[in-house]
């Protein structure tokens, strides 16, 4: 699988020990298994199998990196090499120069490092959204489940944008989104 975006004339973005890298192939699994164990707060309806893992990336995945615009961007985030989360921007819309963060961290780190981890990836992908392919807004789309990522969104400097009344019901409870913005500034 190829493992450059031809959108992108640099591919590797760094932060001390962590960086952002064109989505590897090898952590295909790794990011499987993080999805299903964070089912709740993803717009995955069932939990995905390895064979639909393989198909998705032999796919979908592999033939992002040939578009001048692709519908999305995909990283591996790395600690030190090793993979310890995976995001990129999606639905990104090339006319309005508009994207939507995408990122799961591995749920070992959920705990401890969310904010950390989280405020990194954030520096990492504006780096890619503003810089490298001058976008004018990014945005996070987010049930209202995880308290730690609104606290996030503000030491972000993201501006709450809109609420979506009930999108999404969880044990018989209405779930609302939220999305959260940055714009160039």
């Amino acid at each position: 699988m190829k493992t450059k975006y031809k959108c992108l004339s640099i591919q590797e973005f760094n932060s001390n020990e962590f960086s952002l890298v064109p989505i590897r192939f090898k952590d295909r699994f790794k990011i499987m298994q993080w999805r299903n164990e964070q089912i709740y707060h993803l717009r995955q309806s069932k939990t995905l199998t390895k064979q639909e893992q393989d198909g998705y990336f032999n796919t979908v995945v592999s033939s992002l990196f040939d578009h001048d615009k692709p519908e999305q961007i995909l990283f591996s985030f790395l600690k030190n090499k090793e993979c310890v989360g995976y995001g990129g921007l999606v639905h990104i819309d090339w006319c309005k120069k508009t994207a939507e963060i995408s990122f799961i961290l591995n749920t070992a780190f959920e705990k401890e490092s969310f904010i950390d981890f989280w405020l990194i990836y954030l520096n990492l992908i504006e780096e890619v959204a503003f810089q490298q392919l001058q976008l004018s807004k990014i945005f996070v789309y987010s049930y209202e489940l995880r308290p730690q990522l609104y606290r996030v969104m503000n030491l972000a400097r993201y501006r709450k944008e809109k609420r979506i009344k009930k999108v999404k019901k969880i044990n018989n409870d209405w779930i609302d989104v939220l999305i959260h913005s940055k714009n160039i500034q």
